[in-house]
């Protein structure tokens, strides 16, 4: 059986008549190989989008998997950042040496980088220092160059954000200024990256995977409302010495089917 995936990318333009290609590049924050659409000169990444219930209608077949991939540009400074960071091999305060754009993009294991080399040549200037020595161009990363680029990334989207969210515009600005640099900070290494750039636009750093746990751990509105209620019928029942109240079972018809069977018989449709 063939399984036919749902893939939506943006229009590449009249121009655009190479076929896309898939890379694998390494994740900018948890640098876990990570699968990346490059069509006609554009980097996209790829977002998997999935309904708790949901199938797709392809003709005459019915496909019970109704997932969907969704490619969406982003900026290749934030893809080669780590990149470009290592290879200026900086040892404390020595700013680190300047290399050929090959060779910053030879990375064991992720050959796929070579692809995206006229791509750096365009992009990566904004964050780097250059020297020519004849027709040869050396780089290297500059925290400087680095700092301003996130600054700017994080003042548009301070600005854009309360435009497309109701809840971002009955913030005050300092909440929005952080809900901005937490967006960014998905794509940026804590250290140190993340940590340097709360530091550049007077913010204190908190950790986010600190914050998560801690979410992870409270209990939801709805489990602390099924305990107060459990809590209140039990000492009612003390009480009154009456024995708590059984809950009924949900009965099942004979012969009823679960809605889900009506789709399994529907072969897939091939790509």
């Amino acid at each position: 059986m063939t399984v036919c995936y749902r893939f939506i990318c943006e229009d590449s333009g009249c121009g655009g008549n190479k076929p896309g290609e898939l890379l694998t590049l390494r994740h900018p924050k948890s640098e876990n190989g990570t699968c990346y659409l490059f069509s006609n000169g554009m980097l996209q990444e790829i977002q998997w989008f999935k309904q708790s219930y949901g199938s797709w209608f392809l003709g005459d077949y019915i496909s019970q998997d109704g997932s969907l991939y969704m490619a969406t540009p982003v900026d290749p400074v934030f893809i080669l950042l780590p990149i470009f960071d290592e290879a200026r091999m900086k040892k404390g305060e020595d700013p680190g040496k300047f290399r050929q754009l090959d060779e910053i993009l030879f990375v064991e294991g992720y050959p796929e980088y070579q692809h995206l080399l006229s791509l750096a040549e365009k992009c990566m200037e904004i964050v780097c220092q250059t020297q020519e020595v004849g027709s040869m161009k050396f780089y290297r990363l500059d925290n400087s160059k680095v700092l301003a680029w996130l600054s700017c990334k994080v003042r548009c989207l301070k600005k854009t954000l309360p435009e497309l969210d109701k809840n971002y515009a009955a913030q005050d600005e300092k909440q929005t200024l952080v809900g901005a640099v937490s967006i960014v900070g998905e794509y940026l290494k804590t250290d140190p990256w993340l940590k340097l750039l709360y530091d550049h636009i007077g913010l204190e750093f908190v950790d986010p995977t600190m914050k998560e746990t801690n979410t992870e751990n409270l209990p939801s509105a709805n489990e602390n409302k099924m305990e107060y209620s459990n809590s209140s019928q039990e000492r009612a029942n003390k009480k009154t010495g009456k024995p708590g109240k059984q809950t009924k079972q949900a009965k099942v018809e004979t012969g009823s089917k679960n809605i889900r069977d009506m789709f399994s018989r529907a072969c897939k449709k091939k790509c």
